[in-house]
């Protein structure tokens, strides 16, 4: 082994490489640092020092992972349309968690205690895409809580799918999940112009949301206004005045609508 190989940078990027291997190779998804040290020629020591132990070395392998899921997200400019950007970010990660099933559910294990740092930065390009969506007034419910539903019901379709293959064989079921969340975040219009055979995406507006004055639309008119204060405050209200403002509109954002 060279000197360059037994570098401290070389020697913890080499046990993070083949802890990766072993976790997507693994029957179960498990490893041991045993077999980790053996198949990267180090001692134990030396994991131990670079991870601290066992749950640190999978922590860095959760970080390593998320940071490959999220490279393509990191380098793609957004469109002008966020529902269709949002709809391939929902196919993206289904297809990431089915190529890479037992890194995918190390990445969701309740067993990590402290969330990565990527998958925070995974939640707020979700947020800053329903933001511009609600801008657009496209959506029916604050950015962040749709963000919520969004991200709960892609990770749960997809650990059902990598995790019970056996009983959620059908493949159309992410995109029928999908679907049915996108119905509950966006405006009617945003939904009818995706149905098959429209050949759009997206392309309702909030003219038509917001007319008639029927109850039903306040949510969405109150996520649009609510979306264009954040991009642009303006000189109205003092700071004071425009938080009370903005916990206003997301209450009206949130506020489920009464079942007849």
């Amino acid at each position: 082994m060279s000197p360059a190989d037994t570098a401290p940078g070389n020697t913890k990027a080499r046990i993070l490489d083949v802890a990766a291997a072993l976790v997507a190779a693994s029957p179960d998804g498990d490893v041991s640092t045993r077999a980790v040290c053996e198949a990267a020629g180090v001692g134990a020591p030396a994991l131990y020092r670079h991870f601290g132990d066992k749950e640190g070395l999978l922590s860095a392998v959760v970080d390593h992972g998320f940071d490959q899921y999220l490279a393509t997200k990191r380098e793609r400019t957004p469109g002008t349309d966020p529902v269709r950007d949002l709809r391939d970010g929902w196919d993206t990660h289904t297809d990431f968690a089915l190529r890479n099933p037992n890194l995918y559910r190390l990445m969701n294990s309740p067993a990590m205690r402290t969330p990565p740092a990527a998958a925070l930065e995974s939640h707020r390009i979700l947020t800053e895409d329903l933001r511009r969506a609600a801008e657009q007034g496209k959506l029916r419910l604050a950015p962040e809580l749709a963000a919520q539903m969004i991200m709960s019901a892609n990770v749960g379709v997809c650990l059902m799918l990598v995790s019970r293959p056996a009983t959620f064989d059908d493949m159309t079921l992410s995109r029928r999940v999908r679907d049915a969340v996108h119905t509950a975040v966006f405006v009617p219009e945003v939904m009818a112009d995706t149905a098959p055979g429209t050949g759009t995406s997206g392309t309702g507006t909030s003219g038509t949301a917001a007319s008639g004055g029927d109850v039903a639309q306040v949510p969405a008119v109150a996520t649009r206004l609510g979306a264009l204060l954040r991009q642009a405050p303006g000189p109205a209200f003092t700071p004071a005045e425009s938080a009370l403002l903005g916990e206003w509109l997301d209450r009206l954002s949130n506020t489920a609508p009464e079942r007849p």
